[in-house]
C-alpha cells in the first residue's frame, strides 16, 4: 500500500480524466491535495467533495495565460507553506490542419504550446527553486506517447509540445539530482477519459484499440497509480525515466 501521508501535493488539470482520479487516488493515499483547474470549477468541486474536507484545496489557473503559474504556484505554497510534490497534468489538444489560416495554425500552437510546455516550465523552474530549500522534492510531468511516435498530421502541435516535455524532464533529472530533485515523465497512450470515449463513440470502438495489443484504451487508474507510486520516493534512482502506459502499443 502506497503512504503518502505527510505529502502536499499539486495537481494540475485536476477536474477531469486523469488528474481528477490521480487527486483521490493520492488524497486516499494520505496525501494533503492542491487541486488546479482552468474551466471546470464544478467538476473540479465535484472531485474535491469526495476527499477529506482538511486534506485539499482548489484552485483556478488559466495557463494558456503567461503569468498563470506563478500566481497558481503562490496560491498552492500559500495553503500548507509547502509542496513535496507536482503533477503537471494539464494539457490542451486543438485540432489545426496544415489548410488552416496562417493566423489560426499560429493561435492553437502558441496556445498549445503555451500550456503543454511552457507553463509545465515554469512550474518546474518554481518547484526547483522550493525543492532546492527543503532538501528535494519530486516533479512528475505528464507526457505522451506522442512524443515518440508522432501524431496526426491534424495535433502535430499535440506531439510536439509533449516531446518537448520529456526533453525537459531528462535535463531536470540530470542537472538537478544534486540538489535530490526527482523528475518523471509519464507518456501513456490512449487513455478511457471523456474525450477518448467521444472518439470511440463517433468512430467505433476499433479505431481507437485496433493498434493496442491489450485491447483498450488504458484507465485512467493506471496513471494514477503510477503517479501515486512516482510520488512515494520509492525508487528515486529512476529519475529521468519516462514510463510508458499504453497497452504494448509502442515500445521504445
Amino acid at each position: 500500500m502506497i503512504d503518502l501521508t505527510g505529502k502536499t501535493i499539486l495537481v494540475t488539470g485536476a477536474s477531469r480524466g486523469i488528474g481528477a482520479v490521480t487527486a483521490l487516488t493520492i488524497e486516499k493515499a494520505g496525501a494533503s491535495v492542491i487541486l488546479h483547474y482552468g474551466q471546470g470549477q464544478t467538476d473540479a468541486e465535484s472531485v474535491a467533495e469526495q476527499m477529506e474536507s482538511d486534506r485539499h484545496c482548489l484552485i483556478q489557473a488559466d495557463l494558456s495565460q503567461p503569468q498563470a503559474a506563478e500566481s497558481l504556484w503562490q496560491a498552492a505554497i500559500n495553503w500548507q507553506g509547502k509542496i513535496d510534490v507536482i503533477v503537471n497534468n494539464a494539457a490542451v489538444m486543438p485540432y489545426v490542419s496544415v489548410e488552416e489560416s496562417e493566423d489560426e495554425w499560429s493561435r492553437v500552437w502558441q496556445m498549445t504550446l503555451q500550456v503543454n510546455l511552457i507553463a509545465v516550465a515554469d512550474l518546474c523552474r518554481l518547484a526547483i527553486r522550493h525543492f532546492q530549500t527543503r532538501q528535494g522534492g519530486t516533479i512528475i510531468n505528464i507526457a505522451s506517447r506522442a512524443a515518440f511516435r508522432g501524431d496526426a498530421p491534424n495535433f502535430m502541435h499535440y506531439a510536439a509540445s509533449k516531446g518537448g516535455v520529456v526533453a525537459l524532464t531528462r535535463s531536470i533529472a540530470r542537472g538537478f539530482a544534486k540538489d535530490k530533485v526527482l523528475a518523471f515523465a509519464i507518456a501513456p497512450g490512449f487513455v478511457y477519459t471523456d474525450r477518448i470515449a467521444a472518439m470511440m463513440q463517433e468512430s467505433g470502438a476499433e479505431a481507437i484499440t485496433q493498434d493496442i495489443p491489450l485491447g483498450s484504451p488504458a484507465s485512467p487508474q493506471d496513471v494514477a497509480n503510477t503517479i501515486a507510486f512516482l510520488s512515494a520516493g520509492l525508487a528515486p534512482h529512476m529519475t529521468g525515466a519516462t514510463l510508458d502506459i499504453n497497452g504494448a502499443s509502442y515500445m521504445r
